[in-house]
């Protein structure tokens, strides 16, 4: 299986981009204490924004077109 670089690099430009306004907004707007103290677990917060980091970098990689 090969990988495809456009297909690579949009997905590295999103991860970087969408990981930097989540850590923007957990840090700096909702405060990361605050969602443990309303989730009531560390481990369901980190794993839930893992996945809104992962999820959508896959997403943006699968759609991505090649040109041809």
């Amino acid at each position: 299986m090969t990988m495809k670089k456009r297909k690579i690099k949009y997905s590295a430009i999103f991860l970087l981009c969408w990981f930097a306004l989540l850590v923007l907004l957990v840090d700096g707007v909702l405060k990361f204490q605050t969602l443990v103290d309303y989730f009531g677990s560390y481990a369901v917060v980190e794993v839930a924004l893992l996945l809104l980091v992962f999820l959508p970098t896959l997403a943006v990689y699968a759609l991505t077109k090649e040109k041809k």
